[in-house]
């Protein structure tokens, strides 16, 4: 039998990396996003890889029914987004919630470091207060070691418990956005 392989990542520049690695172990095969530079590593490892299928969606919410179409058909599902998308999909979460279904969210936060965009800032201060409102649970991340551990456990409560489960990503982990 062949030795395994043990990847040691420093996880303030490779918490994407080590991020695929823990979805991919926790059985995700499938993935749907709207392109956001924050999520851009992590969508281009999943659309790289031949056991994943992947998703480009015109708008948000339309993530959180293919999620809950995946899991009916037997797949595990994420779902990759950007705090200000979180406002289109508050309505359509309602489906999982109350259906029991198990959700994984993947929210890249703005409105906060170093935001130049002022449009950004009233949704990122509401987005964790929206998703908490209409029932999905809310881990928040702010270094690549958290984030991977949070990603981890957000994977047992969502699939393992029937839980809606959104994992935010500090923007300060993130940087600067630049146009």
């Amino acid at each position: 039998m062949g030795a395994i392989e043990t990847v040691t990542r420093d996880l303030a520049q490779d918490w994407p990396e080590a991020l695929y690695d823990t979805l991919k172990t926790a059985g995700i095969r499938h993935i749907s996003y709207v392109p956001d530079a924050g999520h851009s590593t992590l969508i281009r490892l999943f659309g790289d890889d031949s056991d994943v299928v992947a998703n480009v969606l015109t708008t948000e919410e339309e993530g959180v029914a293919i999620a809950c179409g995946a899991w009916l058909g037997g797949m595990r599902s994420v779902v990759l987004m950007q705090s200000s998308g979180v406002g289109n999909c508050i309505n359509m979460l309602s489906l999982p919630v109350q259906a029991r279904m198990p959700l994984l969210l993947l929210v890249t936060m703005r409105g906060e470091w170093e935001e130049f965009n002022p449009w950004q800032v009233p949704m990122g201060r509401a987005t964790q207060a929206a998703l908490e409102a209409i029932g999905v649970t809310v881990l928040r991340a702010e270094t690549g070691a958290d984030l991977v551990e949070s990603v981890a456990q957000a994977v047992g409560m969502a699939f393992d418990g029937d839980q809606q489960i959104a994992v935010l990503i500090g923007q300060r982990l993130l940087g600067k956005k630049k146009w």
